[in-house]
């Protein structure tokens, strides 16, 4: 059969707010993908999510076999998107949270592997970085397989927050988020453009955004997850969107850039963890990682983000 029309799969671990988000959002994006398989620890759950999902298809565009399962069943599914593990609560660090979920990863990986899966994984659970890293480990599989979604979600806030600061849209603006999903992240501001011009010269240039503190833009990246938390206790329809984008990109073989969590290779001068960086994602993953030509206080955020983040991979215990 032409791969064109192989039918393509995707498979769930984790039927909380963000993984429904996400299938929610997949569901809403006809043509992704031909089968949704639903695993949860509380299967009950999974199978009212799988029957409330299935009773809207007579309303929408596209056909999708959505159904339940085993990490058995994961033998010849294309893509296993990862959204299990502990929550995030108000006042927790996305790192506070790494090893309650190493354990849970233990039990998830090991059986999915043992099913003879060999297609590729996309992790949300948090902290995102250490976790992809932990599944690569657990899995075996060739690095650029094993992807997380980094700091995607942290460049369509700034994206947003930068479109809403410049007056344009934020599909206009060409703007990236390094580093760690989480406080040690920062944006590379030498490399940020609002379609080609630099976003540094439009602030030289106009007098209307001298006066823009692009570092408190940054700021209000890494704090705005906190008060999307407060205000209504997680954060789930953006990631949701955040990890359909992802897939389709893979699914889709689209090879597209988007700054995910990857395993560097030796891109920056980096090896053996995981963190967000720009990355060209098509059929087989991650093809290869787009390296910048940073500033030399670039590199240092992306070596101080790099020696926390690699530390947190290199402690855990597997």
């Amino acid at each position: 059969m032409d791969s064109k029309f192989k039918r393509k799969s995707v498979a769930l671990v984790g039927t909380g707010m963000v993984g429904m988000s996400y299938a929610y959002s997949m569901l809403n994006s006809p043509g992704i993908c031909d089968e949704l398989l639903l695993i949860d620890i509380n299967k009950e759950k999974a199978k009212g999510e799988a029957m409330d999902l299935n009773h809207s298809l007579a309303f929408l565009n596209g056909s999708m076999k959505i159904h339940t399962g085993e990490y058995k069943d994961c033998k010849d599914i294309d893509l296993i998107t990862i959204c299990a593990g502990i929550p995030r609560k108000p006042g927790d660090s996305r790192l506070d949270l790494l090893n309650k979920n190493v354990e849970i990863f233990k039990s998830i990986i090991v059986p999915i592997m043992e099913s003879g899966f060999n297609g590729t994984f996309l992790l949300a659970s948090n902290p995102v970085d250490v976790m992809t890293y932990v599944t690569q480990k657990l899995s075996g599989l060739d690095p650029k397989k094993v992807i997380g979604s980094g700091t995607a979600l942290d460049t369509a806030r700034l994206r947003y927050l930068l479109g809403d600061c410049f007056k344009v849209s934020p599909r206009s603006i060409h703007a990236h988020v390094f580093g760690e999903h989480g406080d040690s992240s920062f944006v590379p501001w030498s490399q940020a453009h609002i379609g080609s011009k630099p976003i540094e010269d439009v602030c030289k240039e106009n007098k209307e955004f001298q006066s823009v503190d692009l570092e408190k833009i940054a700021q209000n990246v890494k704090v705005v997850a906190a008060d999307v938390i407060k205000a209504k206790k997680a954060t789930y329809y953006s990631i949701g969107v955040v990890l359909k984008r992802i897939t389709k990109a893979i699914l889709h073989d689209e090879n597209c850039i988007l700054d995910i969590s990857v395993m560097p290779n030796g891109a920056y001068g980096k090896n053996d963890l995981y963190i967000g960086l720009p990355a060209i994602v098509g059929g087989d993953g991650v093809s290869d990682i787009l390296e910048l030509k940073l500033r030399e206080e670039e590199k240092e955020k992306l070596k101080n983000t790099c020696d926390i983040i690699g530390d947190l991979c290199h402690s855990v215990k597997l």
